[in-house]
């Protein structure tokens, strides 16, 4: 059997007979703890043409995350000044923290064909989408059930009991915005909504209107070459 990253693999400026094409921007969304951080981490390890947008953010740092990678943090002044210089392409606060997208790495991937994963909130999709709609692909993970939620919440043990209520309670005005989004997910096994997850992204990377280089390779066809 083959490896599903053999399988799912593009290079990261061309699909099937060289045509090149532009990345796109694939977003996941979730409330907290319905595994949208886990998914993203298994297709960015599987997918060599697909790179994750590393956000800004003006909390602090969590243990075990790394500058650069996870995030990058930013005081809050710094923060406002790139608001007002227009350098993001989407913000929000969460939970009294600021976080944001800058503008200038996404666009250069996308013309340069690469794919970007985004990790955000709805708001920040919202953002996204008026922005840059027609590079945006959006895909809202939904968990098989409250108490399931509230049980991965508590099983990472990354907050306090106070925060996991905050969230709780912030959960249901989160799954209010599934309608927004391209596709929806029920992520009740962490593999099938993985296989899921693929499917798109094969679907959104073939799709005709993504496919820069279509014409001529048509042409090409049409000339007999």
């Amino acid at each position: 059997m083959n490896n599903p990253s053999e399988n799912q693999a593009f290079d990261a400026n061309t699909v099937a007979g060289g045509i090149s094409r532009r990345g796109l921007m694939l977003v996941l969304s979730s409330p907290s703890g319905a595994g949208k951080t886990t998914l993203s981490r298994r297709l960015l390890a599987e997918d060599p043409g697909l790179t994750m947008s590393v956000s800004l953010t003006t909390r602090p740092k969590r243990p075990g995350e790394q500058e650069g990678v996870d995030y990058v943090f930013v005081e809050p002044i710094e923060f406002d000044l790139m608001v007002n210089r227009r350098q993001l392409l989407e913000h929000a606060k969460v939970f009294d923290h600021y976080y944001g997208t800058p503008a200038e790495p996404v666009e250069d991937a996308l013309s340069a064909g690469r794919d970007v994963l985004f990790d955000i909130d709805w708001q920040g999709t919202q953002d996204l989408k008026e922005e840059m709609r027609d590079d945006v692909a959006s895909i809202f993970i939904l968990p098989p059930s409250t108490r399931e939620l509230e049980r991965r919440l508590k099983n990472r043990a990354q907050d306090s009991d106070e925060v996991v209520a905050q969230r709780m309670a912030k959960a249901a005005d989160e799954i209010s915005h599934w309608p927004e989004y391209d596709y929806v997910i029920v992520n009740q096994d962490a593999e099938a909504a993985l296989s899921q997850v693929r499917a798109i992204l094969t679907a959104e990377r073939l799709k005709r209107a993504r496919q820069a280089g279509l014409g001529d390779f048509v042409k090409r066809l049409r000339d007999g070459q």
